[in-house]
Parts: C-alpha cells; structure tokens; sequence
C-alpha cells in the first residue's frame, strides 16, 4: 500500500484550455488517488455522482476517465461495494523478515484480525511434523486486515511449548515476531520461504471477498530462532493486489 499522506485543496478542470474533459478528470483522479487526496482510508473512491459533483461535468464524462483507469489496472472495481485504488505495495520485503503486523503498520495502515481457529492439531503433513520437529502442533488461523479490508487468511503452526504461550495472548493485535523476541526471548533469525500462486477455493473467496478462483498469493515459511530450532510454519494466501515481493539478484559471470 503507499503511504498515507496528507490531503491538500482539490485541482479542478479547466473548461477553456480545449483539453477533453474526460482527459483532465482521468488525470486528476490518477494524481490524487495515487496521493492519497481522493480515497477514503480504505482505498475506495467517491462515487461516480459524487465525482460529477466534484467536477461539475457530466456522468458519462466521470465514467469515461474511470474505464480507462479501470483498463490500465489502476483501479478495481469490486461489484457492490463500489471503486478502489488497486495497490500491490503493502508488502515489499527485500531479504527482510517481517510478521503481517510489522509489514502493514510500516506502511502506514492499522493492522487488525479475526481468529478463525487455534488450538492443538495432529493434522499435519508429513513435511510439516518433519520441518517443525514435532507430530503435533498448535495452529492459529486467522483473517488479517489492512484498514478494515481483509487481505490475507494465514495458517501458522507452533511447536507445542509456543503454542501453550500463545494462548494466552491477544491474538488479533499481537505483532508475532516481536512476541518472540521481546516476550519468550526467542528472535527469529531467518526463513525458508516458497511462493506461488493458487485459486481462490469457495472458503478463501467468501472471507477475501473476491470470486471463486481468482488468483491469489500463496505462500509457504518456515522461521528460525538463532539456534536454527524451527518456531512457525506458515501457510497463507494473500490478496495480490496487496501484496509484491521484491528479490535481489545478481548474476555471477562464468566463462568457458
């Protein structure tokens, strides 16, 4: 998500300078949307008759300019609930791990969640008992907000004796990572991470609000503490308009 930044007075069309008025209107929506002047908290624009009112050109006007951002995939529309600015910069890790919590309120948004499940769990695959060194574990999944907008469903599984700990906790504003270092004394100290994509299934699409097998962000990761004992798996989907992942590569040159 880009970060908040202060509103300022409205730019208005010029109805002299010959210039197509849908063309002004696109360019001032794109300007101050991007900026942050024209959605409300939660990305959403105003709607087509407000944006009339604003500019005082027609509604046929209003709606040609928000096509075309629609089409270039500045905006989304999102059927009953109106226009949004369509963002992928909440998330932007470059070799950084960072919890959901940490990663939203950097980028100036209020982290928030709805606990869907939690407790202990044999229902493991065999790579996960492998990777977590444990034939059980304590689960917590839950729905993750940016703003009141649910982006993401994560699954995390914890060995036992952190899952216990957890428990206790206020889960839906906890910051997990720094729980681990601040309050068990446990700093993560690295990950394994696999990404790809997956469908939306009928579950995911309900709480995501998106459509039945619309692409989401998946992810696999296992976190570290400093003695290499593993402390989380995760599982995840994510709204990828919300999300990119930014990899540093450099290229080693051979000859031969």
């Amino acid at each position: 998500m880009p970060k908040k930044t202060p509103t300022s007075s409205h730019r208005s069309v010029d109805f002299e300078s010959g210039i197509p008025l849908h063309l002004q209107v696109r360019e001032i929506i794109r300007e101050e949307a991007l900026e942050g002047k024209l959605i409300d908290e939660n990305g959403k624009m105003p709607t087509e008759s407000e944006l009339t009112e604003r500019f005082n050109v027609s509604r046929v006007t209003v709606r040609n300019a928000l096509q075309t951002l629609v089409k270039e995939g500045m905006l989304i529309r999102e059927r009953g609930r109106g226009t949004f600015l369509k963002t992928n910069q909440a998330e932007n890790w470059v070799g950084r791990l960072m919890g959901f919590t940490e990663t939203i309120r950097e980028a100036g948004y209020k982290p928030d969640a709805r606990i869907l499940e939690k407790g202990m769990t044999e229902d493991l695959t065999e790579q996960m008992k492998n990777d977590l060194k444990f034939p059980s574990a304590w689960a917590l999944k839950r729905l993750r907000y940016a703003d009141d907008i649910p982006i993401a469903i994560e699954h995390a599984f914890f060995p036992p004796n952190i899952g216990w700990k957890l428990d206790q906790e206020d889960l839906t504003s906890i910051a997990m990572y720094r729980f681990f270092e601040e309050t068990l004394g446990m700093p993560l100290k690295e990950a394994r991470q696999a990404i790809s994509a997956v469908n939306a299934s009928e579950y995911e699409a309900e709480y995501l609000n998106v459509q039945q097998n619309q692409a989401l962000l998946y992810i696999e990761r296992l976190s570290f503490t400093e003695d290499k004992t593993p402390a989380e798996f995760l599982r995840a989907v994510y709204r990828p308009e919300y999300f990119q992942y930014m990899v540093q590569l450099s290229r080693k040159v051979s000859f031969w």
